[in-house]
């Protein structure tokens, strides 16, 4: 076996071993720093459960409720698979959908046709996806284009996973210098440009400094779902580092807040999504859309209609606690007040 193909063969195990972990409860976050919000009921709405639209355009086009399928995985059999019920579920609901990481597609030809899933979701936004720090090991626009090209998507998502990098073994760790670059892509690609977080969250500063070398779409991915802390630790063998940094991050709720608070920037909220309820706190705290992985992984693992099932869920979650303030639309939502509790 040539150089090539046992690093081939390594990154299949790796993604197959995320697949596996990422699956596994114990690897989430404890608790939810959602459940330190509430809102005030209206005992009077004056609007009909129908009357609610959760429409919202994103990317040019309009979705039927204001979801996206975060980006997960990809790269080998079970993630093609993954993706292909994800991808038809998201184009049955019309919500957006997000692939995983393509670097190993990009360096591996074979491994494209697990993201490509154009064909199953013809009408919905689809992101591509690409590590910002991949920036810094050789990749530059023709890697990004291709990126995008491979799976005909709307959006390039470059992840920024700082602490995973550090903790995990074959990690890349030279995070030096980005932000340029990440202009540079910017000015030179021709879809839009998104910046996230994989479950540490994105501060006010960080979200300024993008959206000054014009991202205009920026992804919470805060803490308080999957910890790829921990994930990375297991795989290294060594929980006890992952322990360590488990919390370490901006949780959800902040980092939604201090994102929306930047001048023209659509902010996606995700990291600890569990629920239509979730996906309510997080638009009411500034959020335009929300994103949501690990609900929905277990399901597509089993069947495009799990997924669909599971979406339609959150979506009527969504539904009935914007009944029970009183909002038809996800504008009116964003003007909620919260209420904040304290965390026990």
């Amino acid at each position: 076996m040539s150089d090539r193909d046992t690093a081939m063969a390594i990154e299949r195990d790796r993604k197959a071993e995320h697949i596996r972990l990422a699956l596994d409860a114990t690897n989430q976050a404890g608790g939810s720093f959602f459940d330190d919000y509430a809102f005030e009921h209206n005992a009077l709405p004056e609007i009909a459960l129908d009357d609610i639209d959760l429409s919202v355009e994103f990317l040019g086009k309009r979705i039927k409720a204001p979801l996206l399928v975060s980006c997960m995985t990809g790269g080998t059999e079970a993630a093609g698979q993954i993706n292909r019920n994800l991808a038809r579920a998201a184009e049955a609901q019309r919500i957006a959908l997000g692939v995983g990481s393509q670097r190993k597609a990009i360096e591996d030809p074979l491994q494209a046709a697990s993201f490509q899933v154009r064909d199953l979701a013809p009408s919905i936004p689809l992101l591509a996806n690409l590590g910002a720090v991949q920036l810094n090991y050789g990749y530059g626009i023709a890697e990004c284009r291709a990126a995008v090209e491979m799976i005909d998507a709307d959006a390039l998502a470059f992840h920024l996973n700082v602490l995973q990098e550090a903790i995990q073994p074959e990690g890349d760790t030279d995070f030096s210098g980005l932000l340029p670059k990440l202009g540079g892509i910017v000015r030179e690609l021709e879809v839009p440009v998104i910046a996230k977080e994989i479950g540490c969250g994105i501060s006010g500063g960080t979200a300024r400094a993008l959206a000054e070398q014009g991202i205009r779409i920026i992804d919470t991915a805060g803490l308080g779902g999957t910890s790829w802390a921990r994930i990375e630790a297991r795989r290294a063998d060594d929980v006890e580092i992952g322990e360590l940094f488990v919390d370490w991050g901006v949780p959800t709720p902040v980092s939604i807040q201090e994102v929306a608070a930047v001048p023209g920037v659509t902010v996606i909220g995700s990291g600890g999504i569990r629920s239509g309820l979730d996906a309510a706190k997080a638009i009411a705290l500034g959020a335009h859309l929300v994103g949501t992985a690990y609900p929905l992984l277990k399901p597509a693992t089993v069947s495009t209609e799990a997924v669909i099932e599971g979406v339609g869920r959150i979506v009527d979650e969504l539904r009935i606690a914007m009944l029970c303030v009183g909002t038809r639309t996800i504008d009116e939502l964003r003007r909620v007040d919260l209420v904040k509790r304290s965390r026990t």
